[in-house]
């Protein structure tokens, strides 16, 4: 096992110890209360790679800021993109049936269940990040709190989710139309966990900007192998059901560039990525890996 999937490892293990300590049902919770907090761990607590925590990590120890900030607000990203997902299964939106390898949230529970759960989850993370536990200093939580608001909301991953509903009607059939798109749903939290940690930091301009054009870069890579997998993956492999964007009539830089053009695209992203990271020398040789250990994921 390569040192990025070992520091990966551990830093999902920390994360999830959190995460179920802050899912936990308060003693005076009734039915509907605990139905909720159930329908959120059912989500959250089902698995995956914890990458997004994992960046704010490893970002956070490349400019020498506290771990334990890290790891709430690690906490806070994997709750954001919990609900994403919880929201983009809905029949509304991406309709699916399976997620991580067991139902969605609103097959186990119900759609309104999801919907709340989904909203419970957005605001517990801001509540997070708000909290002094996260940081000392009240300017540096509102600086991590606004980047945060803009990379989640409209100019981010919910302004790509629309477009992203939009594109069924209206294929996009442009590259530079699509990377707009996958900037945002995709892209716009991986580019926040990338910057998080020198936020943090209270680190300088350069640095933060070194690690947002990394985040991007990275962002973009992540869109492109799953849309790969999409195509040559399996159900089984993915944990989801798989074909569905060609069946929509989605675009992708996949089906239009093929999937040779794709991968030579996610190579050069890669370049673009470890580029991004020279300012750190060789203190970011670990976090400059994890390019190749998306490019090669299969689920």
């Amino acid at each position: 096992m390569s040192d990025f999937k070992l520091e990966l490892a551990r830093s999902a293990e920390a994360v999830e110890a959190l995460l179920a300590e802050i899912l936990t049902d308060t003693p005076d919770a009734v039915a509907a209360d605990k139905r909720l907090w159930g329908a959120m761990r059912h989500s959250v607590m089902a698995g995956g790679k914890r990458l997004r925590p994992g960046l704010v990590m490893m970002s956070a120890e490349l400019c020498g800021a506290d771990r334990q900030g890290a790891l709430r607000v690690g906490a806070a990203i994997e709750l954001i993109h919990s609900y994403s997902l919880v929201h983009d299964d809905l029949p509304a939106m991406d309709d699916d049936d399976l997620r991580r390898g067991q139902p969605t949230v609103h097959i186990a529970y119900d759609e309104a269940t999801a919907i709340l759960a989904g909203d419970a989850m957005l605001t517990l993370a801001f509540e997070i990040v708000a909290d002094p536990a996260t940081h000392a200093d009240g300017g540096v939580r509102a600086a991590i709190i606004s980047a945060l608001a803009q990379a989640a909301g409209a100019n981010g991953m919910v302004g790509g989710q629309i477009r992203d509903l939009a594109a069924e009607a209206e294929p996009l059939s442009q590259a530079a139309d699509i990377l707009a798109l996958q900037e945002r749903k995709t892209g716009a939290l991986i580019e926040f966990s990338c910057i998080a940690g020198p936020l943090l930091a209270d680190a300088g301009v350069d640095q933060v900007q070194a690690l947002k054009r990394f985040g991007h870069a990275l962002g973009l890579i992540f869109q492109i192998t799953d849309d790969l997998l999409d195509v040559e993956g399996s159900a089984a492999e993915m944990g989801k059901a798989v074909g569905k964007d060609a069946d929509r009539g989605k675009g992708t830089l996949v089906g239009l560039m093929g999937l040779d053009g794709a991968r030579a695209e996610a190579r050069k992203l890669s370049q673009e990525a470890s580029s991004a990271l020279e300012t750190f020398g060789e203190a970011a040789n670990l976090l400059k890996t994890v390019t190749d250990f998306v490019l090669d994921r299969r689920n």
